[in-house]
């Protein structure tokens, strides 16, 4: 009898190989974890603590030193520490200054303690908004310039305390959330997106597939066409964007003018600008920008297909029509779905497309210029958050979908 062998991978040298394959691996899933899963768990966090904008700024006490005359030769240094925030009490405030020299303190407030040229003055805490001067009377080599020269060659008064900060504590809240599905506006602004996201992908893929079976003869002038086929996608998004606003402007825009001459409208028609056209425009636009990437991916396929089937098909008498349904879109399922689930993610995420032509308005509101509309304009930053977890929610059932029946069935 013959000594079985191992499963390959099962021996010392296979387990030897697997750790070395590991540690190589090992900087690449760091990169992946610091780059991809760690902001993905702030936004988590994020989405559930009541966050406005003004919340990412540390709240500390700020202090401003200066000095004045008060009079019958005296002068007095002055600290006002202040403490601007309207929400947060800011504990064990201290204040600390370094006294230059030629300059002699007199008698100090209770808070404050002199260790050699140290000051230190402990104020407490410093409730919301509220404010604490502090006068100490002082002696100068020389007049009021010259006092407050020195002080300034100095360094600043510093002021430290202790806040709460709101991203770090326990506080949760589901307000955000409630705010994100409060009402009909979320359904609306998510059909928004589905239409865009849908009608954009799928018209990209079929027009693409289109200008790939147009491109896939050889004949004179092809390459120069290609190349024309490439600029949409490799134009900057804001020059061609506001190309197309210059174009459909309605009042100095071309496609007005020449659509008025034409006689098939009366008056200026506002693309970008109402109901539900300006949905479709923006629409059109992300077909016609990302058609060409659809078309370099189906067209590098088709020219890898073997050509001695169409010959056989054409000698049995099967039209063109024919040969494309059934010989090449069989080819061409499987990067038809990798192109489908791809547009269709980038798409769901596209914000500089809509943004840069409508802003999002006139009904043009997707959820990522949502997440922009909370985070920024309302200043409402654990909002932003929770519509940024639903973009992501969304995509993973879409990717769960897809990979359980589009994948399975194409053999991807």
């Amino acid at each position: 009898m013959t000594e079985a062998t191992p499963p390959t991978g099962t021996g010392p040298l296979g387990r030897r190989e697997a750790r070395l394959a590991w540690g190589l691996l090992l900087p690449t899933v760091l990169a992946v974890s610091l780059v991809v899963i760690l902001p993905l768990i702030a936004i988590f966090w994020i989405s559930v603590k009541p966050v406005g904008l003004a919340d990412l700024r540390p709240v500390v006490p700020v202090v401003r030193e200066d000095v004045r005359d008060a009079g019958e030769a005296e002068m007095r240094v002055r600290y006002r520490v202040q403490n601007r925030s309207q929400d947060q009490v800011i504990g064990e405030v201290v204040v600390r200054d370094t006294i230059p020299g030629g300059v002699t303190l007199g008698a100090l407030p209770e808070a404050c303690v002199l260790e050699g040229v140290d000051l230190t003055c402990r104020l407490g805490d410093l409730e919301t908004g509220g404010r604490v001067e502090l006068e100490i009377p002082i002696t100068v080599a020389g007049d009021l310039d010259a006092a407050e020269e020195a002080i300034e060659d100095t360094t600043e008064a510093l002021a430290e305390g202790q806040a709460d900060n709101v991203l770090t504590n326990l506080t949760f809240t589901w307000e955000n959330f409630a705010r994100v599905f409060d009402g009909d506006e979320f359904w609306g602004v998510l059909y928004v997106t589905l239409f865009y996201t849908i009608v954009g992908t799928v018209g990209a893929l079929v027009m693409g597939l289109f200008a790939a079976l147009l491109l896939n003869k050889s004949f004179r002038g092809q390459g120069i066409l290609r190349g024309l086929y490439l600029f949409p996608y490799v134009a900057p998004v804001i020059a061609v964007a506001f190309a197309w606003i210059l174009l459909f402007d309605p009042f100095s825009g071309s496609a007005n003018a020449l659509l008025i001459q034409m006689g098939v409208t009366d008056e200026a028609i506002n693309f970008f600008g109402q109901r539900p056209l300006a949905l479709i425009m923006v629409t059109v636009f992300e077909i016609w920008r990302y058609f060409p990437l659809s078309f370099l991916f189906i067209l590098a396929r088709m020219q890898s297909i073997d050509s001695d089937m169409y010959e056989a098909a054409d000698m049995d008498g099967a039209s063109p029509f024919q040969q494309f349904w059934y010989l090449s879109m069989p080819q061409l399922l499987g990067i038809l779905s990798v192109l489908f689930l791809l547009r269709f993610i980038w798409t769901f995420n596209k914000f500089d497309d809509i943004f840069l032509l409508t802003g999002g308005n006139a009904g043009t509101r997707t959820l990522t210029v949502n997440v922009y509309e909370q985070a920024f304009a309302v200043s409402n930053i654990g909002a932003g958050a929770a519509v940024a977890v639903v973009i992501f929610c969304c995509l993973l059932l879409f990717a769960v979908f897809f990979f359980k029946y589009v994948s399975r069935e194409e053999g991807l």
